[in-house]
């Protein structure tokens, strides 16, 4: 504030002082004009506590702090509801304000385009996609289903009967994947049995106690019950195998059945930021991606880097929103 007011004196000057300083001070005003956080972040997450989206959130606070990304404090706040719409509301009562993003995924584009979100991805600012993930298909160790093809079968023969459950709202990826699955098997998609969850810890919790059949879900959040045995991972809706703990796991396109879906996350602000707000956070994202911290985390997680600006991701939501109304309206999930 007290470099603002000397910048604004300084600008005042007048006669012969202000005519000799015309070719630095416009650059001097501009410099200290620029915005930067001046109190607390809140890193809004729109899905319940120990999701996929809880976790980036809370590690992207941690690398805020960690690496002095940011000059301010920072809290993870979750508001979860709504199929994103509690999150993207809550931001947009701050409308310009470059103090709250939120960490939200596909579900941001797909929950309008179904009727279950009254806010679309128009009603945010795009500041940065971070990464992407491929949806897989989970069961207990102690399902009746053993391989993929059994489970494509069973919901073949009775798409009723297999309960399928996801987060963290209707018709976004986890969703998508499997009515995908149903559909190339003959299935009448609108007969599916499924469950939605605000969050995917909320999923995992209700696979293990037996209460669902299957979960589509991005693979981090079930990597551990996978190395614990608690449960086996079917099928990946990916144009090709996964890395490392997943290598063995078969697409389904190798089963010839057409299910490929991802889910991206990315961080968007409220409507109306300004330009000098998205260019600090353009550079703030940049420098988060490249950390080895950052990149270590997502080979773990077998999530892809797939970092995009804020220029770059509005276009990706524009075109991915043209692309799902109509995929989405041809699975018959579209409002």
């Amino acid at each position: 504030m007290r470099l603002d007011r000397t910048c604004t004196a300084f600008c005042r000057l007048s006669g012969t002082v202000l005519f000799l300083s015309a070719f630095s001070a416009p650059d001097a005003c501009a410099a200290a004009a620029r915005w930067k956080p001046e109190q607390n972040v809140e890193i809004v997450i729109p899905t319940s506590p120990g999701t996929g989206s809880d976790a980036t959130g809370r590690w992207i606070q941690q690398l805020f702090r960690e690496k002095k990304l940011v000059d301010v404090s920072a809290t993870v706040v979750n508001k979860p509801g709504g199929a994103t719409t509690v999150g993207t509301a809550y931001i947009n009562q701050h409308p310009g304000n470059g103090h709250y993003i939120l960490v939200t995924t596909l579900a941001l584009l797909t929950s309008y385009i179904t009727g279950a979100a009254k806010l679309n991805y128009t009603d945010t600012t795009p500041l940065a996609q971070i990464g992407t993930e491929s949806v897989v298909f989970v069961v207990r160790a102690e399902s009746r289903f053993t391989t993929a093809r059994e489970l494509a079968d069973a919901l073949k023969a009775d798409p009723a009967g297999v309960v399928v459950a996801f987060a963290n709202a209707l018709g976004n990826q986890n969703h998508i994947a499997a009515a995908q699955v149903a559909k190339s098997v003959g299935a009448n998609v609108k007969q599916m049995k499924v469950v939605v969850f605000n969050g995917s810890g909320e999923a995992v919790t209700a696979l293990l106690g037996g209460h669902v059949d299957v979960i589509t879900i991005s693979a981090s959040p079930v990597l551990q019950h996978l190395t614990a045995g608690k449960v086996r991972i079917l099928a990946v809706s990916a144009n090709q195998r996964l890395p490392g703990l997943l290598a063995s796991v078969p697409t389904w396109k190798e089963l010839g059945i057409a299910s490929v879906s991802s889910n991206w996350r990315s961080v968007v602000g409220p409507r109306g930021m300004s330009e000098d707000q998205i260019a600090y956070w353009d550079d703030v994202f940049s420098k988060l991606v490249q950390l080895p911290e950052w990149k270590q985390d997502m080979e773990k997680k077998l999530v892809e880097n797939t970092y995009l600006n804020a220029r770059d991701t509005k276009k990706l939501m524009d075109t991915e929103y043209a692309e799902l109304s109509k995929l989405l309206g041809d699975l018959g999930l579209a409002r």
